[in-house]
């Protein structure tokens, strides 16, 4: 499995053609429980060895990081707690599955441990990963048979609390496993069955799951793929278990083929920034920052008219305090002085023209010199596509110093292709000029080698961030933004903004400016070391 230098895995593929079938784990794949697991046995355990210490005068609380990891997770509850107790070299009785929950036997205590959990799930219902339910849907939609499979004797309950209960073909759980007398992970038993249910061949079948016990039994049942899902920052320790390849998330997994000439995901499957922050925490670690951001769509929500995209306080206060922690740019298809005029905050700089027109604080100021040579042009072409544009209802023309914008979000869908039509027309006469296109505006720039990507590489080199210890950042939202992205691709982070499905070179998503400002509040409290 290849990564970027970030640790970015590539997206791994599950082609029909090689795989059948995809089980899931359950708890820390697709529901947020396992962290519930783990705080309900850290409570259930500490409670104990507090009255055992009381007698003995010693506590050693329950530790998450490793003694549920190493002897808990994963594993059928009561053999959770014998692994536990053995490690602590007390000794209880075995007891029943019958045993109250107040009785100190093994039995007891798992009762216990399951009695808290259950109170949770009813007080608090069930968090699913968007990624999660994202990936079955598409599994059914391509004809993949899918399997969930648990330790616990919970999972119907729990799937119900995720209205997941009619997504999966079948479900071995913990319920399954006592009937069939199935051994726990790290033993294969559950899978196995789960991939006998599903009539396909072990090598057809593909194993999903985040506890290091689980990855250690899919591969020892030698599945076709053993895909580990590294929620907790071990991603070796789960390759160390047999993992064939290990993910994030599961939005790193993907069923269409990638582009390998772009090198492209569709948006859909690129994992959610707000989901990675403590891995985006971890990239940041020693390195400083630079954030480069697309205004329309971006920091304001798309609207009709472009004169109305007003940026919120909110947004103008917290993108202040983080030009306060590192240089921060707006790059944007505005003019340079349109773009200053919305956003208003000092010390920061702006690229408006795509790049062409760039100014910074203390009234630096820099223009693209060659394209001053192509007002000329703009001007004749300017006045062509007005003429030609004026006969279509809801068209707009917007003149910026160095490009045309062509508006069609007012135009009749049925007459939009007039619109092209007539920049082509304008464009054929001026074989000087190029077509650019974003969110329903067709642009008429200068022919030259400059984009959104050619202007992040040079603020990059002239404010010396172009540096291995800088880690530049870059959030936008238009298809112009691409070819920034295409700049970060091994040397930063990009982050697309899209609510649709579309195809991207970024790195991570956010759905909309509104998540944009939490991730941006999320990535102030990193810089300034209080995340």
């Amino acid at each position: 499995m290849s990564f970027d230098q970030n640790g970015i895995p590539d997206p791994v593929k599950l082609s029909p053609d090689k795989y059948r079938a995809v089980i899931f784990d359950l708890d820390g794949v697709v529901t947020k429980t396992a962290a519930v697991h783990a705080s309900v046995w850290k409570k259930m355990f500490d409670e104990y060895l507090k009255g055992n210490a009381s007698e003995k005068g010693e506590f050693a609380p329950f530790d998450i990081d490793t003694d549920y990891l190493n002897y808990v997770d994963g594993k059928p509850r009561y053999e959770g707690v014998r692994s536990f107790l053995e490690s602590r070299n007390i000794s209880l009785p075995y007891g029943s599955p019958s045993d109250p929950p107040e009785r100190d036997t093994v039995c007891g205590l798992g009762n216990r441990k399951n009695k808290l959990f259950r109170e949770h799930l009813k007080q608090n219902g069930v968090e699913t990963y968007e990624a999660a339910v994202e990936l079955i849907r598409r599994l059914k939609e391509e004809q993949f048979k899918t399997a969930v499979v648990s330790s616990s004797k919970n999972c119907p309950a729990v799937l119900q609390a995720a209205g997941l209960e009619e997504a999966f073909d079948t479900r071995i759980d913990g319920i399954v496993s006592e009937k069939l007398k199935l051994k726990g992970k790290p033993n294969p038993d559950i899978f196995i069955e789960a991939a006998r249910r599903l009539g396909v061949q072990l090598k057809q079948a593909v194993v999903l799951e985040d506890a290091l016990a689980g990855v250690e039994a899919g591969r020892r049942g030698g599945f076709g793929l053993v895909i580990g899902v590294d929620r907790g920052g071990r991603p070796e320790a789960l390759r160390k278990k047999g993992a064939h390849a290990v993910v994030p998330d599961l939005s790193r997994i993907v069923i269409p083929e990638k582009n390998e000439e772009t090198g492209r995901v569709d948006a859909p499957y690129l994992p959610s920034a707000l989901d990675n922050l403590e891995r985006i925490r971890t990239f940041i670690e020693g390195k400083r920052t630079a954030l480069f951001l697309d205004y329309d769509g971006t920091l304001t929500p798309i609207v009709r008219r472009p004169e109305d995209a007003v940026m919120s306080e909110d947004m103008r206060s917290l993108v202040s305090k983080l030009s306060g922690r590192c240089p921060v740019a707006v790059v944007s298809g505005r003019d340079l002085k349109d773009v200053k005029n919305l956003v208003k905050i000092d010390g920061i700089f702006y690229a408006g023209s795509h790049g062409f027109d760039i100014a910074g604080p203390d009234d630096w100021h820099t223009v693209h010199r060659r394209g001053e040579e192509f007002l000329p042009v703009l001007g004749e072409a300017e006045k062509e596509i007005k003429n030609r544009l004026k006969e279509i209802p809801g068209a707009m023309v917007e003149r910026k110093k160095f490009s045309i914008a062509s508006h069609y979000r007012e135009v009749d869908p049925q007459k939009a292709h007039l619109v092209e039509k007539a920049v082509d027309g304008v464009l054929s006469e001026h074989p000087e000029l190029r077509k650019g296109s974003g969110k329903k505006v067709f642009e008429i720039q200068p022919d030259i080698d400059w984009d959104k990507g050619k202007a992040l590489l040079w603020l990059l080199k002239e404010l010396e961030l172009d540096k291995p210890e800088v880690l530049p950042f870059y959030i936008g939202d238009d298809v112009t933004d691409e070819d920034a992205f295409s700049v970060l691709l091994k040397r930063g982070i990009g982050i697309v903004v899209s609510e649709e499905p579309r195809s991207s070179r970024a790195t991570y998503k956010l759905s909309n400016p509104d998540e944009v400002i939490v991730f941006l509040e999320k990535f102030l409290a990193i810089v300034k070391g209080e995340y």
